[in-house]
């Protein structure tokens, strides 16, 4: 049987009272601030009401210009005991690109986290391998230097030219005989 949203709400109120929540097809979604985002992870977890045992993915949302904030961590939860799903989102500021790892509560967020560090240029304090999982370590803008994050919202739709060498492509001139 599902959790009820109350008793998910009264087990994060426990921890963060000014929490923000709302609902979008029956789904809820949880925003806490990332200096309480690992006690309120860890309560989800431990909680024998919530059970939430299982991360099945860590992503981000990139709203350039429409919120005051610029990124939203988005860490997806499911309890196996409830069969119940839960968002939880982090707000994170452009200036202030990091989070605190959600490693020590579910292993599964060592790759997740990686994976959202490199599309997007999150960083999370305390992750046990901070570095780079599709892009290369030095995939950097060839004029100014700086990383770039294919996922950004910001970055060019037709890539930056001469940022990565690409393989030749033998198949675009035909077949051979």
């Amino acid at each position: 049987m599902a959790i009820a949203n109350d008793t998910i709400l009264n087990v994060v109120r426990n921890i963060y009272p000014d929490f923000e929540t709302y609902e979008h097809r029956n789904q809820l979604s949880i925003i806490v601030p990332k200096d309480k985002i690992v006690e309120v992870a860890f309560e989800l977890k431990e909680n024998p009401e919530t059970s939430f045992e299982q991360l099945l993915d860590v992503t981000a949302i990139d709203w350039l210009d429409k919120k005051q904030t610029r990124f939203e961590i988005v860490y997806n939860l499911y309890s196996l005991k409830y069969a119940s799903r839960l968002r939880l989102k982090v707000p994170v500021s452009e200036k202030d690109c990091n989070s605190p790892s959600l490693v020590s509560i579910w292993e599964s967020a060592d790759w997740y986290e990686r994976e959202t560090y490199d599309m997007y240029g999150i960083t999370f304090e305390k992750h046990p391998d901070m570095r780079r999982f599709y892009m290369p370590e030095d995939y950097k803008d060839p004029s100014s230097g700086e990383p770039i994050y294919p996922l950004r919202k910001d970055f060019p739709l037709m890539g930056v030219p001469d940022s990565l060498s690409l393989p030749p492509y033998p198949e675009k001139y035909g077949p051979t005989l």
